[in-house]
Protein backbone atom coordinates (compact mmCIF):
# COMPACT_ATOMS: atom_id res chain seq x y z
CA UNK A 1 0.00 0.00 0.00
CA UNK A 2 1.14 3.25 -0.74
CA UNK A 3 2.64 5.66 2.23
CA UNK A 4 4.68 8.40 1.08
CA UNK A 5 5.19 9.42 4.58
CA UNK A 6 8.87 9.65 6.45
CA UNK A 7 9.67 9.81 9.83
CA UNK A 8 11.79 12.91 9.96
CA UNK A 9 12.98 16.05 7.85
CA UNK A 10 16.63 14.55 7.72
CA UNK A 11 15.68 11.23 6.68
CA UNK A 12 13.29 13.44 3.61
CA UNK A 13 16.31 15.36 2.45
CA UNK A 14 19.39 12.63 3.14
CA UNK A 15 19.84 11.82 -0.40
CA UNK A 16 19.97 15.44 -1.93
CA UNK A 17 23.43 15.39 -3.87
CA UNK A 18 25.91 17.95 -3.98
CA UNK A 19 25.49 19.68 -7.14
CA UNK A 20 21.68 19.21 -7.03
CA UNK A 21 19.34 22.13 -8.39
CA UNK A 22 16.26 22.50 -5.77
CA UNK A 23 13.39 24.37 -5.55
CA UNK A 24 12.30 26.02 -2.56
CA UNK A 25 8.73 26.59 -2.02
CA UNK A 26 7.98 30.17 -0.18
CA UNK A 27 6.53 33.69 -0.75
CA UNK A 28 8.62 35.00 1.66
CA UNK A 29 7.78 33.43 5.19
CA UNK A 30 4.69 32.00 3.67
CA UNK A 31 4.88 28.49 3.04
CA UNK A 32 8.39 28.60 3.32
CA UNK A 33 9.40 24.99 4.50
CA UNK A 34 11.60 26.12 7.45
CA UNK A 35 12.44 22.44 8.75
CA UNK A 36 13.35 20.65 5.32
CA UNK A 37 15.61 23.81 4.93
CA UNK A 38 17.36 23.15 7.93
CA UNK A 39 17.99 19.29 7.26
CA UNK A 40 19.61 19.89 4.13
CA UNK A 41 22.02 22.27 6.68
CA UNK A 42 22.34 19.59 8.72
CA UNK A 43 22.92 16.95 5.75
CA UNK A 44 25.67 19.00 4.47
CA UNK A 45 25.06 19.04 0.39
CA UNK A 46 27.36 21.77 -1.25
CA UNK A 47 27.30 23.49 -4.42
CA UNK A 48 23.70 24.00 -4.68
CA UNK A 49 21.27 25.88 -7.58
CA UNK A 50 18.07 27.32 -5.19
CA UNK A 51 15.15 28.70 -7.01
CA UNK A 52 13.11 30.80 -4.78
CA UNK A 53 11.03 33.79 -4.70
CA UNK A 54 14.04 35.64 -3.10
CA UNK A 55 17.43 34.93 -0.59
CA UNK A 56 15.58 34.24 3.17
CA UNK A 57 15.51 36.67 5.92
CA UNK A 58 17.76 37.07 8.98
CA UNK A 59 20.08 33.93 9.88
CA UNK A 60 17.40 30.95 9.78
CA UNK A 61 15.77 28.92 6.59
CA UNK A 62 17.15 29.74 3.45
CA UNK A 63 19.46 32.66 4.60
CA UNK A 64 21.19 30.05 6.84
CA UNK A 65 21.17 27.62 3.93
CA UNK A 66 22.83 30.26 1.99
CA UNK A 67 25.07 31.69 4.80
CA UNK A 68 26.81 27.86 5.46
CA UNK A 69 27.84 28.36 1.78
CA UNK A 70 26.00 25.94 0.81
CA UNK A 71 24.21 27.38 -2.17
CA UNK A 72 26.64 28.13 -5.33
CA UNK A 73 24.07 29.74 -7.05
CA UNK A 74 20.18 31.78 -6.71
CA UNK A 75 17.55 31.68 -9.12
CA UNK A 76 14.75 33.66 -8.03
CA UNK A 77 13.14 37.45 -8.15
CA UNK A 78 13.85 39.46 -4.74
CA UNK A 79 17.96 38.77 -3.80
CA UNK A 80 17.74 41.99 -1.76
CA UNK A 81 14.33 42.37 0.86
CA UNK A 82 13.97 44.36 4.38
CA UNK A 83 15.50 41.43 6.42
CA UNK A 84 17.79 40.40 3.85
CA UNK A 85 21.91 40.71 4.72
CA UNK A 86 23.26 37.49 3.91
CA UNK A 87 23.08 36.96 0.00
CA UNK A 88 23.64 40.53 -0.66
CA UNK A 89 27.00 40.60 1.31
CA UNK A 90 28.08 37.03 -0.30
CA UNK A 91 27.32 38.47 -3.84
CA UNK A 92 28.99 41.45 -3.38
CA UNK A 93 32.27 39.49 -2.62
CA UNK A 94 31.64 37.03 -5.51
CA UNK A 95 31.09 34.69 -3.47
CA UNK A 96 27.16 33.74 -4.94
CA UNK A 97 25.70 33.55 -8.33
CA UNK A 98 22.46 35.22 -9.23
CA UNK A 99 20.50 34.71 -12.28
CA UNK A 100 17.70 37.61 -11.67
CA UNK A 101 13.86 36.83 -12.80
CA UNK A 102 11.05 38.62 -13.07
CA UNK A 103 8.59 37.21 -10.53
CA UNK A 104 5.88 36.20 -13.19
CA UNK A 105 8.43 35.32 -15.84
CA UNK A 106 9.88 32.89 -12.71
CA UNK A 107 6.77 31.59 -12.18
CA UNK A 108 5.64 30.99 -15.83
CA UNK A 109 9.28 29.19 -16.19
CA UNK A 110 8.35 26.89 -13.59
CA UNK A 111 5.43 26.11 -14.80
CA UNK A 112 6.72 25.44 -17.85
CA UNK A 113 9.05 23.14 -16.91
CA UNK A 114 6.63 21.26 -15.15
CA UNK A 115 4.56 21.29 -18.36
CA UNK A 116 7.06 20.38 -19.82
CA UNK A 117 7.61 23.19 -22.28
CA UNK A 118 11.55 23.98 -23.06
CA UNK A 119 11.00 27.20 -23.55
CA UNK A 120 8.12 30.61 -24.42
CA UNK A 121 8.37 33.81 -25.39
CA UNK A 122 7.07 36.58 -22.84
CA UNK A 123 7.95 40.62 -23.29
CA UNK A 124 8.28 40.78 -19.61
CA UNK A 125 12.35 41.95 -20.19
CA UNK A 126 12.44 43.37 -23.53
CA UNK A 127 14.53 46.56 -23.36
CA UNK A 128 16.32 45.24 -19.90
CA UNK A 129 19.73 43.82 -19.18
CA UNK A 130 17.77 40.91 -18.05
CA UNK A 131 16.85 40.45 -22.03
CA UNK A 132 20.61 40.56 -22.92
CA UNK A 133 22.62 37.59 -24.58
CA UNK A 134 18.97 35.86 -25.07
CA UNK A 135 16.71 35.47 -28.58
CA UNK A 136 14.44 38.13 -29.10
CA UNK A 137 11.21 37.83 -31.95
CA UNK A 138 8.87 40.03 -33.11
CA UNK A 139 4.94 38.79 -33.03
CA UNK A 140 1.97 41.07 -34.18
CA UNK A 141 4.27 43.74 -34.16
CA UNK A 142 5.83 43.67 -30.68
CA UNK A 143 9.12 42.41 -29.29
CA UNK A 144 9.22 38.99 -27.05
CA UNK A 145 12.73 37.26 -25.30
CA UNK A 146 12.89 33.83 -25.16
CA UNK A 147 12.54 31.93 -21.67
CA UNK A 148 13.75 28.91 -20.62
CA UNK A 149 11.65 26.65 -18.38
CA UNK A 150 12.93 25.36 -15.41
CA UNK A 151 13.18 21.86 -13.97
CA UNK A 152 14.92 20.69 -10.22
CA UNK A 153 16.33 17.58 -8.85
CA UNK A 154 14.32 18.39 -5.78
CA UNK A 155 11.51 20.45 -4.55
CA UNK A 156 11.30 21.33 -0.77
CA UNK A 157 7.87 22.42 0.05
CA UNK A 158 5.54 23.02 2.69
CA UNK A 159 1.31 22.09 2.90
CA UNK A 160 -1.58 22.38 5.52
CA UNK A 161 -2.46 18.67 4.89
CA UNK A 162 -1.22 15.84 3.15
CA UNK A 163 -2.75 11.98 3.28
CA UNK A 164 -0.50 8.89 2.71
CA UNK A 165 -0.54 9.21 -1.31
CA UNK A 166 0.33 13.26 -1.01
CA UNK A 167 -2.52 14.62 -1.95
CA UNK A 168 -2.29 18.51 -0.45
CA UNK A 169 -3.72 21.16 0.75
CA UNK A 170 -2.76 24.50 1.48
CA UNK A 171 -3.04 27.04 3.35
CA UNK A 172 -4.52 30.20 1.60
CA UNK A 173 -1.09 32.08 0.25
CA UNK A 174 1.32 29.49 1.50
CA UNK A 175 0.52 27.98 -1.64
CA UNK A 176 2.31 30.43 -4.05
CA UNK A 177 4.89 28.40 -5.92
CA UNK A 178 4.40 24.91 -4.50
CA UNK A 179 1.97 23.53 -6.58
CA UNK A 180 4.11 24.43 -10.00
CA UNK A 181 7.21 23.43 -8.33
CA UNK A 182 5.77 20.05 -6.93
CA UNK A 183 5.35 19.34 -11.02
CA UNK A 184 8.78 20.60 -12.03
CA UNK A 185 10.76 18.76 -9.62
CA UNK A 186 11.65 14.98 -10.23
CA UNK A 187 11.75 14.55 -6.23
CA UNK A 188 9.28 16.50 -4.52
CA UNK A 189 9.37 16.47 -0.40
CA UNK A 190 6.74 18.19 1.45
CA UNK A 191 6.45 18.78 5.04
CA UNK A 192 3.00 18.72 6.01
CA UNK A 193 1.27 20.21 9.96
CA UNK A 194 -1.24 17.90 9.32
CA UNK A 195 -1.20 14.04 8.22
CA UNK A 196 -5.03 12.84 7.47
CA UNK A 197 -5.96 9.59 6.42
CA UNK A 198 -6.34 8.52 2.66
CA UNK A 199 -9.99 10.20 1.76
CA UNK A 200 -10.09 12.56 4.33
CA UNK A 201 -9.50 15.67 2.16
CA UNK A 202 -12.51 16.55 0.19
CA UNK A 203 -11.32 15.76 -3.56
CA UNK A 204 -12.52 18.77 -4.86
CA UNK A 205 -10.08 20.52 -2.04
CA UNK A 206 -7.03 18.85 -3.75
CA UNK A 207 -4.64 21.52 -5.23
CA UNK A 208 -1.26 19.28 -5.33
CA UNK A 209 -2.49 15.28 -6.52
CA UNK A 210 0.11 13.02 -5.24
CA UNK A 211 1.43 11.54 -8.62
CA UNK A 212 3.67 14.85 -7.88
CA UNK A 213 5.05 14.18 -4.56
CA UNK A 214 7.01 11.44 -3.61
CA UNK A 215 7.84 12.58 0.58
CA UNK A 216 5.92 13.54 2.94
CA UNK A 217 7.20 14.55 6.45
CA UNK A 218 5.27 15.80 9.54
CA UNK A 219 5.85 19.10 11.24
CA UNK A 220 2.81 19.51 13.81
CA UNK A 221 4.32 22.77 14.82
CA UNK A 222 6.81 24.47 12.19
CA UNK A 223 8.59 27.43 12.98
CA UNK A 224 7.91 30.52 12.30
CA UNK A 225 10.21 32.58 10.37
CA UNK A 226 9.81 35.98 11.44
CA UNK A 227 9.58 35.33 14.88
CA UNK A 228 12.83 33.52 14.65
CA UNK A 229 14.25 36.52 13.14
CA UNK A 230 12.89 38.72 15.34
CA UNK A 231 14.33 37.22 18.08
CA UNK A 232 17.73 37.81 16.59
CA UNK A 233 17.96 33.58 16.22
CA UNK A 234 20.61 31.86 13.97
CA UNK A 235 21.24 28.19 12.36
CA UNK A 236 22.43 26.39 12.65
Amino acid sequence: MINKHFDSPARAVADIFDGATVMIGGFGEAGSPIELIHALIDHGARNLTVINNNTGSGHVGLAALIENRQVGKMICSFPRTANSTVFPDLYRAGEIELELVPQGTLAERIRAGGAGIPAFYTATSVGTPLAEGKEHRIFHQREYVLETGLTADFALLKCQQADRYGNLTYNKTARNFAPIMAMASNTTIVQTSASVEAGEIDPEMIVTPGIFVDRIVTVSAPAQESQLVAEGRCYP
